[in-house]
C-alpha cells in the first residue's frame, strides 16, 4: 500500500495542514529550514508534541537569508557559501542537524535529507566527494542518536546523471568506513509531469526500484506539480485513468501506482481534501499494465 505523506514546501497554513494530516493517521511530515521563509519547523513544533508517532522529515541544503547569516556569524559558513544559501558542507550539516532538532523539539530525527545536494553540480566526481563528506556527519549524529535514518531529496539529480543510487550506497559506505549505513530514503518527483521515474520502475529500471531492492524508502514529491497539474488534465483523460474521478484524484492515482513507492507527499488545508487524497493514495492502485498504458498516452509535459 502506497502511504499519503504531509509535504509542507507549498503550505501557506503549515499549523492548519499539519494538524489535518496528524489527526487523520498521516505516517510522515516532510519539511525544510528554508520551507515558509524559515517559519514551517517551529510552527509544526506543537503539532508534532501533539502527535508524537508521526514521523519527521527534514532536510540541510537551502537556507534563508537570516539562516545564512546566522551561520556565517558564528562560523559555520565562509562568506562564499553563505552568499549562496546552500550548502551540504560537513560543519554546516552539524549545524542544521542541531538547529532542526531544536526547531521542531524533537530530539531525535526520523529521517535528514541532503537537500539538492547537486544544486552546485560542477563535475560529478567533486560532486561525489562533497556528499560523501556530508554524509560523515550524518553518520556520526547517527551514532549519537540525533536521528534514525537520511537520504537525499532532489529536484533532477536523477534526471540528469548527478549520481545513481548504487553511487550514493558506494558513498555512504565509505563515510560509514561499514557496509551498514544509516542511508535510508531517497526522494524525488513522480507526477504525470515527472513522468520518467514512473516510466522506468515499470520497467525495473531507475532510482525507484534501485532504492527499494536496497531497502530504502522512497518517497514521490510533487505528485501534482505544484497544485497546477489538475488544470492541465481534461475530463476525457480523467476518466481514461480511472472512470468517474476526478482531474486530481487520476493525477494522484497515476503516482501513487508507481511500483516501488513507499509514499506520496502532499499539502492542503481542508480536511476533505485530505480525506479524499488518503482515499486515493492508500486505495486501489492501478494495475502495472493499466499504468503502462496510461504512459505511452503521455509525453512529458513542458
Amino acid at each position: 500500500m502506497t502511504l499519503l505523506g504531509l509535504g509542507t514546501y507549498r503550505s501557506r497554513d503549515v499549523v492548519t495542514s499539519a494538524t489535518i494530516a496528524a489527526a487523520a493517521g498521516c505516517p510522515l511530515i516532510d519539511t525544510a529550514p528554508a520551507y515558509g521563509k524559515g517559519t514551517h519547523q517551529a510552527a509544526l513544533a506543537p503539532v508534532l508534541k501533539e502527535h508524537p508517532r508521526v514521523r519527521i522529515a527534514t532536510k540541510i541544503g537551502h537556507m534563508t537569508t537570516g539562516q545564512a547569516r546566522a551561520a556565517l556569524t558564528g562560523g559555520v559558513l565562509t562568506e562564499a557559501e553563505a552568499a549562496t544559501r546552500h550548502s551540504i558542507a560537513p560543519a554546516y550539516v552539524r549545524h542544521q542537524v542541531g538547529m532542526s532538532r531544536a526547531e521542531l523539539r524533537r530530539p531525535v530525527l526520523d529521517l535528514v535529507y541532503l537537500h539538492n545536494p547537486d544544486h552546485h553540480n560542477g563535475d560529478r566526481q567533486g560532486l561525489h566527494a562533497r556528499i560523501r563528506e556530508a554524509f560523515t556527519p550524518l553518520e556520526e549524529a547517527r551514532a549519537e542518536g540525533m536521528l534514525l535514518g537520511y537520504g537525499v531529496a532532489t529536484w533532477s539529480g536523477f534526471r540528469d546523471g548527478a549520481f545513481t543510487v548504487p553511487e550514493l550506497a558506494r558513498l555512504a559506505e565509505e563515510a560509514a568506513g561499514d557496509p551498514c549505513t544509516g542511508l535510508a530514503a531517497v526522494q524525488l518527483p513522480v507526477s504525470m509531469v515527472e513522468i520518467d521515474p514512473i516510466r522506468q520502475a515499470l520497467a525495473g529500471k531507475g532510482p525507484i526500484p534501485a532504492a527499494r531492492g536496497a531497502g530504502w524508502e522512497v518517497w514521490g514529491s510533487a505528485p501534482l506539480h505544484g497544485g497546477d497539474l489538475p488544470a492541465r488534465i481534461n475530463d476525457p483523460l480523467a476518466d481514461y485513468i480511472a472512470t468517474g474521478t476526478d482531474p486530481a484524484r487520476a493525477a494522484l492515482l497515476v503516482a501513487a501506482s508507481t511500483p516501488g513507492l513507499t509514499g506520496v507527499l502532499l499539502s492542503t488545508t481542508n480536511t476533505n481534501h485530505w480525506r479524499q487524497a488518503a482515499e486515493t493514495v492508500t486505495g486501489q492502485r492501478l494495475s502495472p499494465l493499466r499504468l503502462k498504458d496510461i504512459c505511452g498516452l503521455l509525453q512529458p509535459v513542458p
